[in-house]
């Protein structure tokens, strides 16, 4: 099964793919991952994409496009794929279907009020990074991370004011998306606004796996 999944940040997608992975036994694959891996592996592409993020840069559609061509030849995703954060631009769809054929694209629907609820709230623990959230996963003592005893934060880009940010990048980028994958009869949409286990349900409802 060969999937993409879209939403806006906060959406859940990343949690879902976790679980997704575990429910069709294929590979989540993230652009941050591939980026991380192809530095790690010191290959053209990889050095390209470290010199990029030293520079403090966004790594260009080029090389973003070529390095998912590239990961996606290899073996252990034949079986199938979750796509989780490719493609942002309909540019990038079009070069996605040049090389590979996605079966289904996943829209994870959630209004804005929910995801400034969920990243408003969300608090990281500085030494370890687990996650907390201040109504849905408080940490038992404020401040203090439960696992480590680390100090639990808010990071910058879930401050209200980058929140907001981030959705007007994603409904100026990447939700042109839902329309695109539409038109093709490949979207399905899946109310994310409830808690994890429910959407699990309506995953596996939309996928028809029982």
């Amino acid at each position: 099964m060969k999937l993409i999944f879209l939403g806006p940040p906060g959406a859940g997608k990343g949690t879902l793919a976790v679980k997704a992975v575990e429910i069709l036994g294929v590979q989540q694959i993230s652009t941050g991952s591939i980026f991380r891996a192809a530095v790690a592996a010191g290959s053209p592409l990889g050095l390209k994409v470290k010199a990029i993020m030293d520079a403090g840069k966004l790594v260009d559609d080029e090389t973003t496009i070529a390095l998912v061509k590239e990961r996606l030849t290899q073996a252990d995703v034949q079986k199938g794929y979750i796509l989780d954060g490719f493609p942002r631009t309909i540019p990038q769809a079009q070069a996605l279907a040049s090389f590979s054929s996605v079966e289904k694209v996943v829209n994870f629907d959630i209004p804005d009020s929910g995801v400034l609820e969920r990243l408003g709230g969300r608090r990281v623990c500085r030494m370890c990074g687990y996650n907390f959230h201040v109504k849905f996963n408080p940490p038992s003592q404020e401040g203090v991370c439960d696992h480590c005893g680390g100090e639990v934060y808010i990071r910058d880009d879930d401050q209200p004011q980058a929140i907001q940010k981030r959705l007007e990048v994603y409904r100026a980028q990447t939700e042109p998306l839902i329309g695109y994958y539409r038109e093709k009869g490949l979207l399905v949409d899946i109310d994310a606004s409830p808690m994890v286990d429910e959407i699990v349900v309506n995953f596996k409802k939309v996928m028809g796996i029982k």
